[in-house]
């Protein structure tokens, strides 16, 4: 039996793009069922709106959450948090802020990346960290 995380996935590939991630948030008291995906040249608001008529049905029949939300299918954008292997893998060579557990915050390059942990390349030197050693992560752009 598939989970709703991978056939929401399976739909998304359909459409010629892949999952990125989905998060559930509030924001003004409206909760918001947040699916980001990627696609080789770049998200267009048709794909998002193509998905998003796909993904509104099949989300009534298998709802991901009680009671009221709103559906929202984009791109995680330049700027994007990096929670799974698979994310920080991607970001290999981009920019990156790092919040360690623990308080220390720098920002570096992501020098590597694999079912472990992560290296990062700061003016320091490289500095390796486990994955559960990692609080925030993400990319960022400078302009």
């Amino acid at each position: 039996m598939m989970n709703l995380e991978e056939q929401i996935g399976k739909i998304v590939e359909a459409n010629g793009a892949s999952l990125y991630d989905i998060e559930t948030v509030t924001e003004f008291d409206e909760k918001i069922y947040r699916v980001s995906i990627t696609k080789e040249g770049g998200v267009s608001l048709d794909l998002c709106a193509d998905i998003s008529s796909e993904l509104s049905p099949f989300l009534d029949v298998n709802p991901p959450m009680h009671g009221q939300y709103r559906l929202e299918v984009s791109s995680p954008g330049i700027e994007r948090k990096l929670t799974k292997p698979a994310h920080f893998k991607q970001s290999i060579g981009d920019k990156v802020k790092v919040k360690v557990l623990g308080g220390e915050k720098l920002k570096g390059t992501l020098k590597s990346a694999d079912d472990e942990g992560i290296v990062i390349e700061t003016k320091e030197g490289d500095k390796a960290f486990k994955y559960n050693e990692l609080g925030t992560v993400k990319t960022y752009f400078e302009f």
